[in-house]
C-alpha cells in the first residue's frame, strides 16, 4: 500500500475519532453539527413552498445571550476548536497573482468546497475566526471537515473584476483539486460584488455549484448572466432592517427569480441588521440546499 493511501486512511481514522459519526439527515447529505444551537430557528412566515422564510431574530437573545462579550466572543458551547488541526494559512500563486487564504480541510479530493468572501475592511482572518459572529464560522469549518469538504477564506485584494479574477482562479483550482466536485461561492456584504463579477465570467461559472449571498447588494441583471443560464442555485440571507443594502431590493430580485422558476432560497431575518446573516445563516441548511438543488 502506498504512503499516500496510508496517509488518507490515517486521516479518516483521525476524523472518526475527533467527530461522532452520525447518519445523514433526511433533509440532505450534510451530517448535523450543533444543530440544537444553530438550526432550530423559529420561522415566522413561509412562502413559495418553503423557499422563502422570515426567521425570528432578537438581538438580546441572539447576540447578548449567546456571547460572553457581545459581538466579540461567543460562549464556549458554540465552538469546537479541535478543527484547527485541519486549518492552514497559505499564500497561493494563481494566474500570476498571490492570494492569501486560510484553508480548513482537505487539499485534494474534497467532497465539496466552500469559498467565503469577506466584506469591506476584512481579510481571511474574518472567515476563520472561531469566536466572532456567534461561532458561525467555527460551525462552517466543522461541517466542512466532518463531511469531507474543504473551506477557504481568502483575503480579497479588491471588490472589482481584478479581485474577482483571483477568486475565479481559486474556484477553478478547487474544482480541479477536488476532481470536479461541487464548489460553492459565498459572498458577504460588499463581497457580493465579487459574486456578481464571477457570475458574469463564462469560464468561472463552469466550475461553480452555486452562490450564497449574505447581506449583499442586489444584482438586478442576474438573470441575464452566464451563471443564470446554467441555473446555478442561489441562497440569499438578509436582515429585514439592513441599512446598507435594503432588504426590499434583494427580496424583489428573489421574487423575480422564483417567478422565472429559478432554483433560489431566501431567509429574511426579522429586525436583523447588515451583519445579521453572517451570524445567523444556517450553514447546514445552506450546504444541503446547494448540494441537492437541481
Amino acid at each position: 500500500m502506498s504512503t499516500d493511501h496510508l496517509a488518507i486512511r490515517a486521516a479518516c481514522l483521525a476524523l472518526s475519532l475527533l467527530f461522532p459519526i452520525a447518519a445523514a439527515a433526511e433533509d440532505g447529505p450534510i451530517r448535523p453539527f450543533k444543530d440544537e444551537l444553530f438550526s432550530r430557528q423559529a420561522v415566522l412566515e413561509t412562502q413559495d413552498g418553503g423557499a422563502f422564510q422570515v426567521i425570528d431574530y432578537q438581538e438580546l437573545r441572539d447576540i447578548n445571550s449567546r456571547d460572553e462579550e457581545p459581538e466579540r466572543r461567543v460562549k464556549s458551547q458554540y465552538v469546537e476548536t479541535r478543527v484547527r488541526r485541519y486549518q492552514e494559512n497559505q499564500t497561493l500563486t494563481l494566474g500570476g497573482q498571490r492570494l492569501d487564504v486560510t484553508r480548513v480541510g482537505k487539499l485534494e479530493n474534497a467532497a465539496f468546497t466552500v469559498i467565503f468572501i469577506h466584506g469591506r475592511g476584512g481579510d481571511r482572518r474574518l472567515g476563520a475566526n472561531d469566536y466572532t459572529f456567534g461561532g458561525n464560522f467555527n460551525r462552517l469549518k466543522n461541517l466542512a471537515v466532518l463531511n469531507g469538504g474543504t473551506y477557504y477564506a481568502p483575503s480579497v485584494r479588491s471588490f472589482d473584476p481584478n479581485g474577482a479574477a483571483d477568486i475565479a482562479a481559486l474556484i477553478r483550482q478547487a474544482f480541479e483539486l477536488s476532481m470536479g466536485r461541487p464548489v460553492i461561492l459565498a459572498c458577504a456584504s460588499m463581497g457580493g460584488f465579487v459574486c456578481q463579477s464571477v457570475s458574469r465570467d463564462k469560464e468561472a461559472v463552469r466550475y461553480l455549484k452555486g452562490l450564497v449571498i449574505l447581506g449583499g447588494p442586489p444584482d438586478p441583471g442576474f438573470l441575464t448572466t452566464p451563471a443564470a443560464r446554467l441555473k446555478l442555485p442561489v441562497y440569499f440571507a438578509h436582515g429585514s432592517a439592513d441599512s446598507v443594502y435594503p432588504a426590499e431590493n434583494q427580496v424583489a430580485l428573489y421574487k423575480k427569480m422564483i417567478a422565472a422558476r429559478y432554483p433560489a432560497r431566501m431567509k429574511l431575518f426579522q429586525t436583523g441588521g447588515h451583519g445579521t446573516p453572517i451570524r445567523m445563516a444556517d450553514w447546514r441548511d445552506i450546504l444541503n440546499f446547494m448540494l441537492t438543488a437541481r
